[in-house]
């Protein structure tokens, strides 16, 4: 303000405002361009002035922000309203900070291929390759015939194609959404995860844990899984994400599922139907 000749009390900017400008239109790690930010917003405050405006104080505020700054150069990747089958909540570390992963599972009919697609890096591609063997093996539970696997192509994809993604957290998520697709169970949508999975199952510990907390938060999640190996990470989380978090340590792809998925999984004869009924003419095998 002192810069461009406004003095106190001729300009006001709530807090509410200067959370908006942070969040929708700089993603760095030190502060630059919200000074940047910051000196246009106060260049055209002090247009308005030297014009002679009617008001003595010139606010801005969140719903007139965009005349000063234009259209946001970011958004917060929110969580889905609506509980889906074979779309769950993952997490990431950018040097910016930590990002929502929306992770999406579909089947078709086809030759067994594995489809990957939005930019994924080759330590991602092996998460999805193990997260696919674990639940090719639940679904053993079905009563699938026994080509279905190599009559089915499974497509991974996540979102926000033009950005790359690697490194080894997306690994619990696949696995969840891919249980979520072959079960037919949606996945709660308030629930977010990291962790990558083994064959077995089993969750290990990853990286990142303060920055992916944090976005979860923003995103509005209500229950963050993480990896037993990162229990010691949950008392260095800032105090507003241990609040408004309930985080949960999950040892096992068992103890995700069981919180993620929107109910239980059900060995009913009625559930068995609906999986075979995805899949058209592919009916389960009749049980005696």
């Amino acid at each position: 303000m002192k810069q461009h000749g406004i003095k106190p009390g001729q300009m006001r900017v709530s807090n509410a405002t200067m959370q908006d400008v942070i969040q929708r239109y700089t993603r760095e790690a030190g502060v630059r361009n919200l000074e940047r930010e910051l000196a246009s917003v106060c260049r055209k405050v002090a247009r308005k002035l030297a014009e002679g405006s009617k008001d003595r104080v010139v606010r801005v505020t969140k719903v007139n922000l965009e005349s000063y700054l234009g259209v946001p150069k970011f958004s917060d990747s929110e969580i889905d309203a609506p509980e889906s089958v074979g779309v769950a909540t993952g997490l990431a570390w950018t040097e910016v900070g930590g990002e929502i992963l929306n992770i999406e599972v579909t089947l078709m009919p086809g030759k067994g291929d594995l489809i990957l697609t939005g930019q994924l890096g080759e330590v991602m591609q092996e998460s999805a390759k193990i997260a696919l063997s674990f639940a090719r093996n639940k679904a053993r539970l079905l009563p699938l015939d026994n080509d279905f696997f190599s009559s089915v192509d499974v497509h991974v994809h996540v979102p926000e194609g033009a950005i790359p993604k690697d490194g080894p957290s997306a690994g619990v998520s696949i696995a969840t959404a891919l249980v979520s697709a072959f079960f037919d169970i949606p996945v709660r949508r308030d629930v977010a995860m990291t962790g990558e999975v083994t064959l077995r199952g089993k969750v290990l510990p990853v990286g990142g844990i303060n920055e992916k907390s944090v976005a979860a938060l923003r995103a509005g999640v209500k229950k963050l899984l993480l990896p037993k190996g990162n229990e010691k990470n949950i008392k260095e989380l800032p105090e507003e994400v241990r609040k408004n978090l309930k985080i949960q340590v999950v040892e096992t792809m068992d103890d995700v599922v069981e919180t993620a998925l929107a109910k239980k999984l059900d060995w009913g004869i009625e559930h068995r139907r609906q999986i075979g009924g995805i899949f058209g003419s592919r009916q389960p095998k009749p049980t005696n």
